[in-house]
């Protein structure tokens, strides 16, 4: 992204092939996002080609015979195009693109919308449209009317736009959904995420994947009222903000199996270890004469006792979670194959290509992660280097990897109780200060708990994954002063960037400091005492 500036109120940016004019500060803008920018159009550039081929198979079974591609159109709505540069791009860097509906609810954003459309000669791909973005999709609902691509970027939670989103979708087609408002979705308030999001969050070390997943169940729950379902193809935690990429089917049969994509969540409040408990299950049916035949079934709870297994302490519940997989491995490796053939695309090439190598190297079927602080620092130990703790959770014959939205993950298929082993057995060469057990009875009961596992500690090479052993760009440092989601309706670039988080850096201190200046002194006190008996 490049910002020019001509006059204090008339600013060019650069980003892709596009250039938009500013002239407004009420029109939101915000430079952090270019990463999510940039990745959008590399899953879109994908995806228009799956989608087209998908439809393709489609005619062709209809027509029993060759379809023309040509007739298959691939439409997007930006439902909150602000700028407009979204649409821009999209226009501009996706192909087989032939209709874009750039929306927007405030008079000076469309006006901006249109005149940066005429700077940058896309008007016969960009239809601009001023209504409410909720509105304008349930105008949309019917097949005929639908989309094959939505995208939700909104200042804030997605929530109160998915219903009419999911409806005016096409069937095969992708929503593009972020959401921003991780307090709510990281636990800081639990019971607004409910109201929300329909989930209860959980304050845990893995609150950036929990956050994904509470977004991908409500999305599965706006779905389901209208039969219909998803299917994600990239999830994505970054920066400020959590990200999916999810198709969208109709089928009342296959919406069945929601519950069997879906868990609740039992976190000890000790050692923060999480137990999932399904919402449903299938197992084979002997009744039927398709061996392949399944039936639904309700499993037993709880799955965890009263007290933690491992601590002795009690549980909260959370959920229900997206529990299923979050990624598609195969749509995901094509992405980054083509970022890594046109690198000189995307502005943010090189983290696109780091964040998705993680991605790639996950565990699908492994919801949520450990983090190396948290399980040592539960029990006062001496951090184990990571390479240590991968290598001996393989010994063990499990499987391990990172998760791409925290530095310090261990999502594995091990069992809680071998992770604890492997602290303990580092802990007999690397003890804690008695001084620090003794005051904290829950690591106490850890760390003398028997090891009922066989633990070896010795490194292995293949403990090292591909995208760290490369030194791939996977964790983004923040680049600037005051990184975050910018304020609402501002052009968040030059000078004044950013000016009211700055301006509310350490107020309450400011606050106190101007109190006690405008206090008056003993001295002061006494002077005017004196002056009032005179």
């Amino acid at each position: 992204m490049k910002m020019e500036s001509s006059t204090s109120s008339n600013k060019s940016i650069k980003e892709g092939k596009a250039e938009i004019c500013l002239t407004t500060e009420k029109v939101f803008y915000n430079p952090v996002q270019e990463f999510n920018r940039d990745l959008s159009i590399a899953v879109l550039s994908i995806f228009s080609e799956v989608y087209r081929n998908e439809k393709l198979e489609k005619e062709k079974k209809k027509k029993d015979g060759d379809g023309d591609s040509s007739e298959i159109a691939f439409s997007i709505l930006e439902a909150l195009s602000a700028t407009g540069l979204r649409s821009i791009r999209y226009a501009k860097e996706i192909p087989n693109v032939t209709k874009i509906i750039a929306n927007d609810l405030s008079e000076q954003a469309v006006e901006t919308i249109k005149a940066n459309i005429v700077h940058n000669q896309v008007e016969n791909l960009i239809d601009i449209n001023h209504d409410d973005a909720c509105m304008l999709m349930y105008k949309h609902k019917f097949p005929s009317k639908r989309f094959s691509a939505i995208d939700l970027d909104p200042y804030g939670g997605p929530s109160i736009f998915l219903d009419s989103a999911v409806q005016s979708v096409q069937d095969g087609g992708l929503l593009l959904v972020t959401a921003t408002d991780m307090a709510i979705l990281a636990g800081n308030p639990p019971e607004t995420c409910y109201y929300k999001y329909g989930a209860v969050s959980l304050k845990t070390k893995s609150c950036h994947e929990m956050a994904l997943r509470i977004l991908l169940q409500c999305i599965e729950s706006h779905a389901n009222r209208y039969s219909r379902y998803i299917v994600p193809l990239l999830s994505i935690s970054a920066d400020f903000y959590v990200r999916v990429f999810v198709k969208v089917y109709s089928g009342a049969i296959h919406c069945k199996k929601t519950t069997s994509k879906l868990s609740m969540a039992y976190q000890c409040v000790g050692c923060d270890n999480i137990t999932l408990q399904p919402l449903g299950g299938f197992k084979p049916n002997p009744s039927e004469r398709n061996p392949y035949q399944t039936k639904a079934f309700l499993p037993t709870v709880p799955p965890v006792g009263e007290y933690c297994v491992h601590c002795n302490q009690r549980h909260h519940l959370g959920g229900p979670i997206w529990s299923a997989p979050i990624h598609d491995e195969t749509f995901v490796s094509r992405v980054l194959t083509h970022v890594q053939e046109n690198p000189h695309l995307f502005g943010t090439a090189k983290r696109i290509q780091g964040v998705l190598s993680m991605v790639r190297e996950e565990l699908q079927n492994v919801p949520l992660y450990h983090t190396l602080d948290k399980l040592f620092g539960r029990v006062h130990l001496e951090t184990m280097p990571m390479l240590v703790m991968r290598s001996a959770i393989m010994n063990a014959g499990h499987k391990v990897s990172y998760s791409h939205a925290s530095k310090l993950s261990i999502k594995t298929t091990a069992p809680a109780q071998l992770i604890w082993d492997i602290i303990r057995t580092w802990a007999k060469t690397h003890p804690a200060k008695p001084s620090k057990l003794e005051a904290d009875p829950v690591s106490r009961h850890i760390l003398t708990q028997e090891i009922k596992s066989e633990v070896d500690l010795s490194v292995r090479a293949d403990a090292n994954p591909i995208s760290r052993r490369d030194g791939q760009l996977r964790f983004q440092f923040n680049p600037t002063p005051n990184w975050g989601p910018g304020s609402r309706a501002a052009v968040n670039v030059g000078d004044d960037k950013m000016s009211k988080a700055k301006r509310n850096q350490n107020k309450h201190i400011k606050q106190r400091e101007k109190r006690q200046h405008s206090q008056p002194s003993d001295d002061d006190a006494r002077k005017k005492k004196n002056t009032d008996v005179n």
